[in-house]
């Protein structure tokens, strides 16, 4: 069954999510040969990035650590990971204690709101751009295989 999106759904962290799985099951698919992707470089999306990637906040920062992870090997295996961690819970260690959130008394229950819409706000930009960078991603490989009049 398909439910048309109203404006406010458009922006619900469960479409955020659904649309980022299926840019990665899209990449997933047409990737035939991921291991085409090593040593091909990163294509920026912005201008800004493209002049200066390793900026504070650029995508180099935030999908990479080094100059030689940042491949488009590197970005498959990581979105992919992503994905799998939001398809199927991430495990962890030892769970945080509520103290050291100052999560205590009454106080407790305006902090985690607090925290939640902040956190909120950051999973839902995070999920846009990991969205963008599958997109990027699976149509660069498109281009460097030489399909790029095929179909999105």
């Amino acid at each position: 069954m398909q439910i048309s999106e109203s404006h406010n759904q458009k922006h619900s962290l469960l479409n955020a999510m659904n649309r980022f799985i299926g840019a990665v099951n899209n990449m997933d698919q047409i990737v035939m040969v991921p291991s085409l992707l090593r040593d091909v470089p990163l294509e920026y999306e912005g201008k800004d990035e493209v002049n200066n990637p390793v900026s504070n906040g650029g995508a180099a920062n935030f999908f990479s650590s080094s100059a030689s992870e940042r491949d488009m090997y590197s970005n498959y295996v990581l979105l992919k990971s992503i994905r799998n961690d939001i398809e199927w819970g991430v495990l962890q260690g030892d769970e945080r204690k509520k103290d050291k959130l100052g999560l205590e008394g009454d106080e407790g229950d305006e902090n985690l709101e607090k925290l939640f819409h902040f956190h909120l706000n950051g999973l839902h930009s995070v999920l846009s751009k990991l969205t963008r960078k599958a997109n990027t991603l699976t149509n660069r490989y498109k281009q460097e295989i030489g399909i790029g009049g095929w179909g999105h």
